[in-house]
């Protein structure tokens, strides 16, 4: 089959893209608007896309009418937000964060999550998460009244003591029960993970001209 992406409506972009390209990383965002009001949003555009400046990339979606969601308002208004990776014990509050409360709501207060404070910026990240990254915002594209790309620059991290090795920094993989995205109502976790050592030009040629 092929599809020409010209052709078709946004959704089914949407529909091809969110269910072939998996599994994503969920992003759960604090951010704190203006008013004091803390809020939390789960994210599946998401990624690390570069570690020199280290940047996270956020796909944010507007309303309908273009109007910034809480998460991309805050985040424009205030240039600091968190973002709080996913373990399945958090994985219920952050589906339940994906509810349309009203702005003055906090997620923090309706799903059971825990507020910690942040290092350098004044957002509250969420206590239960493995990992935390402090972010302030490079910039901001807009692509379309409904689409955002965020670009933010991680500053502090915070993760769990019993994930990563104090010394070598290595992240111990049988600890991190990290959850991703896949479609749907389809989410997955970390099952069977297996190794493939990269290899320089003259080892890969040795082994090539063996066969």
């Amino acid at each position: 089959m092929k599809i020409d992406f010209q052709e078709i409506s946004p959704q089914e972009r949407y529909k091809l893209l969110s269910s072939t390209v998996i599994p994503r990383p969920i992003a759960l965002v604090s951010t704190r608007g203006i008013d004091g009001v803390d809020n939390a949003a789960p994210y599946s555009f998401f990624n690390v896309f570069s570690e020199d400046p280290p940047i996270l990339i956020l796909g944010l979606q507007n309303k309908d009418d273009g109007a910034p969601k809480d998460t991309a308002r805050n985040i424009l208004d205030t240039g600091e937000f968190v973002v709080n990776l996913i373990d399945r014990k958090m994985a219920e509050a952050m589906n339940n964060c994906a509810v349309d409360f009203p702005p003055e709501i906090s997620e923090f207060d309706v799903t059971g999550l825990s507020r910690s404070p942040c290092e350098l910026i004044d957002v509250s990240r969420i206590t239960e998460a493995p990992v935390a990254f402090e972010c302030r915002q490079s910039f901001t594209i807009k692509l379309n009244k409904n689409r955002d790309i965020c670009l933010g620059e991680v500053i502090y991290m915070h993760i769990r003591d019993n994930i990563i090795d104090a010394k070598s920094k290595k992240i111990k993989i049988d600890n991190y029960e990290i959850v991703a995205r896949l479609f749907a109502d389809y989410y997955a976790g970390i099952e069977e993970p297996f190794s493939l050592e990269r290899i320089n030009m003259p080892t890969w040629y040795n082994e090539w001209t063996k066969n």
